[in-house]
């Protein structure tokens, strides 16, 4: 049974059922997180699927959702590096980090901005690490 140790805005479990995406919420550490189980990864990684964490401050939406963490750590088909990355212990698995941010050109509006434009986003991040 899926873990619900805090509730999301009904935009957000809206947009995750729209999806067809399970997922459940956990607190580790004082931490919120969300974790998206059998999340698509693009072809060219040599995983198709990984479990997707994200931080959920207890502000959100109001402050922004950043970074993405993937369960198994992601590898290029290329054989390219991917930068910017770091260990994450999350429920008792070691994540793979990706430091990545918005920027003052795509800056979070806390009136329009949600979980949906942010996994938006994790795919951009996705497709950008290896254009073909």
């Amino acid at each position: 049974m899926a873990r619900r140790q805090f509730d999301l805005p009904e935009a957000d479990v809206e947009c995750l059922t729209g999806l067809g995406l399970e997922w459940e919420t956990i607190v580790e550490g004082g931490q919120r997180w969300l974790l998206i189980h059998d999340y698509s990864i693009p072809g060219i990684y040599t995983t198709r699927q990984a479990m997707v964490a994200l931080a959920i401050a207890p502000s959100y939406p109001a402050t922004e959702i950043e970074m993405v963490y993937f369960l198994p750590h992601l590898t290029l088909v290329s054989g390219k590096a991917i930068g910017a990355l770091s260990p994450q212990q999350i429920d008792g698995k070691q994540f793979q980090r990706w430091s990545r941010h918005r920027t003052s050109a795509n800056p979070w509006r806390a009136s329009e901005d949600d979980l949906c434009s942010h996994l938006a986003l994790v795919n951009e991040w996705l497709r950008r690490e290896d254009p073909q």
